[in-house]
Parts: C-alpha cells; sequence; structure tokens
C-alpha cells in the first residue's frame, strides 16, 4: 500500500514511518518537503504520489503558544487538513488525521473517560484548531480515520517526559513542582504508530480514541518514569493553580477506547507497561541525549 506521511520529522511521524515502512510503500515528508497549508503544494504532491493512504501527523501542538500565535496555528490545525481532506477525495485516497484530548473540557468526574461520541468544548485556542480540524475533514470526506490521543512521549523531539529529566539532571537538590490534579493517559507514539498500522489493515473508518489504558496524573507519571530511569530526584506535588500557564488544561484527560474495543482491534497496553518496555530500550539514548544538549547550553 502507497502511504504518504505528512509530520514525518515529528515524534510520531518518524515512529509511524518506522513501524509502517516494514510492509509498505511509504513517502516521509517534513514541512520542508510539504506545506500543508498551501491548497496547490498539496494537491502537487497528492496528485504525482496518488497514495492510497495520507497520514497527517503534522501539527501545532505548542498548546500555550497557540493562544497568542492563533494565525499559524489555524493555518496548521485547520487549513492543513482540510486541503489533505479535499485532495484525499480528488484523488481517492483515505485520510488518517491525528487529534487530541483537549477538545474537552475534562470537567467530568475522574476516573470517567471521554468517548468517542461526547460532546466536545475545548477550554482552549490549540483545542479550538484541532476540533475545527476534525470538522473540516468530515466535511470533505467521508473516507477518514480520526484519531484522539493524549499525553503522548516517545524517543523523538520534545515531552513532558524529556523535560522532567532534563530538570532531574540539571540540579538534583532543587525541589520540582509537578501538577498532580490534571489525570490521562500517557500514550507512547510508537504504540500509537503501531495501533495506525492495525487500523490501515482492517481499513478503520470513523473517528476513534487510541490512548495507554490505565490513567495517571503528571506527577504519578514523572515520578514513576524517574524511578525507572534511576534517576535522583525531588518531585513536589502541586495543584494547577500553582503552575499557571496561558492555555487551561483539561482536569480529565482521560479517554476510552471504546471503538477500538467494539471493532475487537485495540491493541493500546497499559500506561505502565509502555513506560516500562521505553526505558529499557531507550534509558542509556535519553540520558545521552540530555547531557549532551546540556553541555551545548
Amino acid at each position: 500500500m502507497k502511504i504518504m506521511i505528512t509530520g514525518a520529522k515529528g515524534q510520531l511521524g518518524k515512529d509511524c514511518t518506522r513501524v509502517l515502512e516494514t510492509a509498505h510503500d511509504i513517502t516521509a515528508l517534513t514541512r520542508k518537503d510539504l506545506d500543508i497549508t498551501v491548497f496547490s503544494n498539496v494537491e502537487d504532491m497528492v496528485k504525482g504520489l496518488k497514495p492510497d493512504v495520507i497520514l497527517n501527523c503534522s501539527a501545532y501542538t505548542q498548546v500555550d503558544n497557540c493562544e497568542s500565535e492563533k494565525k499559524p496555528a489555524w493555518e496548521v490545525n485547520v487549513k492543513g487538513p482540510k486541503n489533505l481532506a479535499l485532495c484525499a477525495r480528488i484523488h481517492g485516497s483515505r485520510l488518517i488525521q491525528i487529534s487530541t484530548d483537549y477538545i474537552f473540557d475534562g470537567m467530568k468526574e475522574t476516573p470517567a473517560p471521554y468517548m468517542e461520541n461526547d460532546a466536545p468544548h475545548p477550554l482552549s485556542y490549540y483545542g479550538v484548531t484541532k476540533l475545527e480540524g476534525e470538522n473540516a475533514i468530515r466535511r470533505h470526506t467521508d473516507q477518514y480515520m480520526i484519531l484522539r490521543t493524549a499525553w503522548m512521549y516517545g524517543l523523538y523531539g520534545k515531552n513532558f517526559l524529556k523535560t522532567m529529566l532534563k530538570l532531574a539532571l540539571k540540579d538534583q537538590d532543587r525541589d520540582i513542582k509537578v501538577v498532580n490534579d490534571q489525570y490521562g493517559s500517557p500514550t507512547w507514539s510508537y504504540r500509537l504508530a503501531v495501533q495506525i498500522s492495525k487500523l490501515i489493515e482492517e481499513n478503520g473508518q470513523g473517528t476513534y480514541h487510541a490512548t495507554s489504558e490505565g490513567y495517571c496524573t503528571w506527577y504519578e507519571l514523572a515520578v514513576y518514569f524517574l524511578g525507572k530511569m534511576d534517576i535522583p530526584h525531588r518531585l513536589v506535588p502541586c495543584v494547577s493553580q500553582e503552575y499557571p500557564t496561558p492555555a487551561a488544561r483539561p482536569k480529565n484527560s482521560i479517554l476510552e477506547n471504546l471503538h477500538l474495543k467494539e471493532e475487537g482491534i485495540n491493541i493500546m497496553r497499559h500506561w505502565q507497561d509502555d513506560l516500562d518496555q521505553f526505558v529499557a530500550g531507550s534509558r542509556e539514548q535519553l540520558i545521552n541525549e540530555v547531557m549532551s544538549e546540556q553541555k551545548i547550553a
């Protein structure tokens, strides 16, 4: 199968390329290769490649920056998916879009999870753009999969776990405050890539939640991760009000993979199991990356 991946340089894009290239003909495109916000560029690329599947891993994911940089956020998160959907319909491709827990307001009482058919109500502009990106796809093609995920981490790019590791290694005598009243399911980008591969094989259709099983707080995640990494730390739990950010975060980001389970294709594992495997395979590389960055700084 011919698959075109956009945002191939990012955390999920790299893992999707690595997973899918073992069985498919992959064209992995970075933003340099294709600016999805320009319709003519997308049209030329899709027309030339004629992919069976377009996997959009491009996104403006700097949640707090979205509050002040609204135009670029809208361009990448709404206009880009719209362009891809239009070209997918014209040229007979299926479109896979990655969305987010941030389309929900998190007001459900923890640990009640959000289902695919729950009404969205984003708190942040990032969430607004991701929801509008979903809606644009639904308006312009009926051959799509929308995958909402949450709290993603992996070996590539920036993420919460790498930030915690940097802080712990930088100053082991300093208290590090971590939010302990927001709940979600830490999701390994590699596992999500494998789930996407399964969905492609099974010809999935519609909207799916795709996160790890189980849930925790950011504080609990950081403690578990640094413990597995065998890194001394002084983490201190705090409430969201003690760590104000430009963008509001949902208190409850727990998603239920209901659609995947109904179709018998849910391969997502418990977050602790995936994190154990991630650390076992990447501990040395993660530490070397952080130490190298700190030397440069």
